[in-house]
């Protein structure tokens, strides 16, 4: 019974030695490139976000531009005081009406951007980003 018992054990033992170390090895492998894909998305995300800033940075200096211009062209004409003198003097006329055919040009382009606001270049260039940016999050 000794030697039966020994037998089987010497069995046992070279048939479940070597049946959990393929299985480890393989689980090891899918744990590896599992954490490679999460390091992966995590640096498609990192190199997004300066792509996503410099679109920003592009839509909002256009916009800046306008708006300045705008401004400016606001501050020209609010210097200019319409007094019924002004009409009797050409050259503070002239004035006058130049700085109101500044500002209708600036308001003008403001209102080109608040209607093409959708169909803006860099409008879709940020969407672009943003949807990157999203798809690359939801991964």
């Amino acid at each position: 019974m000794r030697k039966a018992w020994i037998g089987f054990a010497a069995f046992a033992a070279l048939a479940l030695g070597g049946c959990g170390y393929n299985t480890i090895q393989s689980k090891d492998e899918q744990a590896k490139a599992a954490w490679s894909e999460v390091l992966n998305q995590y640096q498609r995300r990192a190199d997004l976000v300066p792509n996503l800033v410099n679109t920003v940075k592009g839509y909002a200096d256009q916009e800046q531009r306008v708006l300045i211009a705008v401004t400016e062209a606001r501050a020209r004409v609010g210097t200019i005081q319409a007094t019924p003198e002004l009409i009797n003097d050409p050259a503070a006329f002239a004035k006058f009406q130049a700085a109101q055919r500044e500002l209708s040009g600036a308001l003008s382009k403001l209102l080109v951007v608040a209607e093409n606001y959708p169909a803006h270049g860099t409008r879709r260039g940020f969407d672009r980003h943003l949807d990157s940016r999203a798809g690359a999050g939801s991964r």
